[in-house]
């Protein structure tokens, strides 16, 4: 016997899925994942080697002493 499949709830509020929203249950679970987005609440983290990170750094302090002369 196989199972029923089951449609997963909303990634938001954990209700089932509206056909209209999906894959949320509403609009307001829809603009609240558009928030999240917006304001940079998701980020994917980044693991940098020490030497791209120097890199990095040295580009920031030249980028700022740049800014500095004009």
């Amino acid at each position: 016997m196989t199972k029923p499949r089951t449609e997963p709830a909303c990634p938001i509020c954990g209700a089932p899925r509206s056909p209209r929203f999906r894959p949320f249950c509403s609009a307001r679970c829809a603009d609240a994942d558009l928030q999240r987005w917006l304001s940079d609440a998701y980020v994917i983290p980044v693991a940098e080697d020490e030497e791209q990170a120097a890199a990095n750094e040295a580009d920031d302090l030249a980028g700022q002493s740049e800014r500095g002369r004009l």
